[in-house]
């Protein structure tokens, strides 16, 4: 968790991202590197009728001076108040630096550039229907082969000290518990939640907490009732065990299946008051 690519937009609620981004940072003494982000991205989504695939078209927008201009000292600005250090700097501990070229195309370059960090930290979709930060999110974590780390829409005071993983046996979920070893190894409690009838056929709870520990990792599994919503009783769940992080699958249903029905996916991005770490 060295490296943290972190777009930056000129509207709320940037500031929890900013500030989720400066927490993980200062806990692995990593650098966080910023670029602006255009706004309001159009996007024409259609799907196969059984597979689900999302095609997205290209925005192609980029951003005046002015507006990049704004996003760099927003972003630099915070950083610095956050305690963070100049890329540049003798400074020891974690540090900062701007993605010069404010002319890439935004959701692209997540997907591409987003592949040489250790994960991305974005905007929490306010909606189901905010589709740019819903297509921001798929793009990070369908192209860029890495996890995204969402943030609250208020800035959480602490990352990674209680955590809940939403386990249901996938192999999304799976993945995404390799991808937050890092965050799971300096944890001072984790717990694996399952929801009853769930799971799909393979390790249940119980097996991945005693894979944790024999890895080093303090760590107990619940199990909690299913409720109208699958992904409200993993939110519950860390809710009532105080979490401050959320380590989920995104996914494991087609994109299409989740946009119609719904799913715990989209139900935990858009509804999470704590940063939630996912992967695909």
């Amino acid at each position: 968790m060295k490296t943290i690519l972190l777009p930056v937009e000129n509207r709320p609620p940037i500031e929890a991202a900013l500030a989720t981004a400066a927490l993980l940072a200062r806990r692995f003494e990593g650098y966080v590197e910023g670029f602006a982000l255009a706004p309001d991205m159009p996007m024409i989504v259609s799907a196969e009728a059984f597979g689900g695939a999302m095609v997205a078209t290209d925005p192609g927008l980029t951003l005046s001076e002015e507006d990049t201009a704004a996003c760099r000292n927003l972003f630099e600005d915070a950083m610095t108040a956050q305690g963070l250090s100049r890329q540049d700097s003798d400074a020891a501990g974690a540090r900062f630096g701007w993605h010069e070229d404010g002319k890439v195309n935004s959701r692209i370059f997540v997907g591409s550039y987003g592949r040489v960090f250790d994960l991305c930290v974005l905007c929490r979709p306010a909606s189901g229907s905010d589709a740019a930060r819903m297509a921001l999110l798929e793009t990070a974590l369908f192209d860029s082969g890495r996890p995204a780390l969402i943030a609250p829409p208020a800035a959480p005071g602490t990352l990674g000290d209680n955590i809940v993983i939403a386990w249901n046996g996938t192999p999304e979920a799976a993945r995404t518990v390799a991808f937050a070893r890092p965050l799971l190894q300096r944890a001072g409690k984790v717990t694996v939640v399952t929801v009853a009838g769930a799971q799909v056929e393979g390790p249940g709870g119980a097996d991945l907490a005693r894979n944790l520990r024999l890895n080093g990792i303090a760590c107990e599994a619940q199990e909690v009732a299913e409720t109208d919503a699958r992904g409200a009783a993993f939110l519950e769940a860390a809710a009532r065990l105080g979490a401050d992080l959320v380590v989920k699958g995104a996914y494991t249903q087609s994109r299409l299946r989740q946009m119609i029905f719904g799913g715990a996916t989209r139900h935990i991005v858009t509804e999470a008051t704590l940063p939630v770490f996912m992967a695909h």
